[in-house]
């Protein structure tokens, strides 16, 4: 085979090449494909307890290769290997949660009918679905769509992207490890174009992505275009809001580490922060110096904060949005400056004087770059939270609780808000955004229904 049948990996730390993998030839994923179909056909006619304990299996099994695993990710995209090791345990939680919950959340619901007949709703599977998925987190990412629908008694298809191809075929290896019939979870070594195809084929009932919103509204179109479910789970540009009366303290700290967590290269990061006049200096001044002090290394050292970007060309493309800002009249008050030597490491930078039509105000930055943006008072800084094309996260700072709880029901524009908190995702809470940020919910019993057949089924 050429270069160009070619999938390859590289250490971001180093710049040097990995591995390389055989691309599929076409009958060879088709034959993938066909092959899923018919161990689904298989899958779904087992109760779902059945189905369950294989998933509680996979949990197991994740948590056996959690060194292995974490390693992996980290020499593939550059991520910390102690968060690498909590990704993988938040994917056995996801595993342990789906297990217990799953078989419940299926069953039949009876109801009365008006005319007095009766009825149920089942949950039936649709058949193979088609996860398209990105590197940065390589194991969450394909735990998150694959188990639910596993559970569901959906076959599932991987493309995974390129550059933690090792990671995939990983999971692969732990699925089958744990029990799963062989073929009902595949991963696919194949090109974009090719992928348009299995968006086509017939056998193929449903594709979920997560991307840029670039990439979304493609797949979308694609897959509307072939009458096929989708879900959607898009970029973000999350606002972080630092109110009066906010605890500064816990606002900085927090912060820093909802920019840095996995390299800053996180869908639902923390990414604008959005500070009002009266507590602005005092939170500008503390956070600059916590992020003039984070220290990028190599991820395989206890001593590093952070490691390098997953690409060369991720990096090209942040430092060139930092750029594009400054000429626009935003200041960088600390970092902002391309480190020489090997690996794609990019230092932790803040910039302020942010406004709207520059790429660190309306852009998402997909890197270790926090956006610092003042806000008059309460009120405008929910607008200038709201005044974004994306709505995936955002968080509140304030000591009303109350207040905050009523801000994040009433006001604010976005699939998931932490208060006086950072996370990323909990197993039983629903994941997912509006606006620019996608659509369709993951996690606990949501994830569980997107690509089921609610089915009516009614009797005299």
């Amino acid at each position: 085979m050429s270069d160009e049948k070619k999938l390859k990996t590289i250490n971001p730390a180093t710049g040097k090449a990995i591995k390389e993998y055989d691309q599929m030839t076409d009958k060879e994923m088709n034959k993938a494909i066909e092959d899923c179909h018919k161990a689904f056909l298989e899958w779904k006619t087992k109760p779902a307890e059945e189905r369950a304990k294989i998933i509680k299996n996979i949990g197991k099994k994740l948590d056996e290769y959690k060194d292995d695993l974490a390693e992996l990710m980290t020499q593939e995209m550059g991520k910390l290997v102690n968060q690498g090791k909590q990704e993988v345990e938040l994917c056995s939680g996801i595993c342990d949660y789906t297990a217990a919950n799953g078989p419940d959340s299926l069953k039949d619901e009876e109801r009365e009918l008006p005319e007095g007949g009766k009825g149920f709703i089942t949950y039936s599977p649709l058949g193979v679905i088609y996860g398209i998925q990105p590197w940065n987190f390589p194991s969450y990412q394909v735990v998150r769509y694959s188990i639910a629908n596993l559970m569901a008694g959906n076959g599932v298809l991987l493309k995974h992207a390129e550059n933690v191809t090792g990671s995939a075929l990983m999971l692969e290896k732990i699925y089958l490890e744990a029990g799963l019939p062989e073929n009902l979870f595949k991963v696919l070594l194949i090109s974009h174009d090719q992928s348009d195809a299995i968006i086509e084929n017939d056998l193929v009932r449903g594709v979920t992505l997560t991307g840029s919103p670039g990439a979304g509204k493609i797949i979308g179109k694609k897959a509307g275009e072939a009458l096929k479910k989708t879900v959607l789970e898009l970029g973000s540009n999350d606002a972080y809001l630092v109110l009066e009366d906010a605890d500064i303290e816990l606002a900085v700290e927090t912060c820093v580490k909802g920019r840095l967590y996995n390299n800053g290269e996180t869908c639902v990061a923390a990414k604008r922060f959005v500070v009002v006049d009266k507590v602005y200096d005092k939170f500008k001044d503390a956070f600059v110096k916590q992020m003039s002090n984070i220290k990028a290394g190599d991820p395989t050292k206890d001593d590093s904060d952070i490691g390098p970007m997953a690409r060369k060309d991720l990096r090209d493309e942040l430092h060139e949005q930092v750029e594009e800002s400054v000429k626009k009249g935003a200041k960088i008050l600390c970092g902002g400056k391309m480190p020489e030597g090997d690996g794609y490491y990019y230092p932790a930078t803040v910039l302020g004087d942010l406004k709207p039509g520059m790429p660190a105000y309306d852009d998402e930055l997909f890197g270790p770059v926090a956006s610092l943006i003042k806000a008059k008072d309460d009120e405008d800084a929910m607008r200038i939270a709201n005044d974004s094309r994306f709505g995936l996260g955002g968080g509140i700072f304030s000591k009303d609780e109350e207040r905050a709880k009523e801000l994040a029901k009433n006001h604010f524009d976005t699939g998931m808000v932490f208060i006086n908190s950072f996370g990323l995702a909990k197993p039983n809470m629903p994941f997912g955004g509006v606006k620019d940020s996608g659509y369709g919910r993951e996690h606990g019993t949501f994830g569980l229904h997107e690509f089921v057949n609610v089915k009516a089924v009614m009797l005299a």
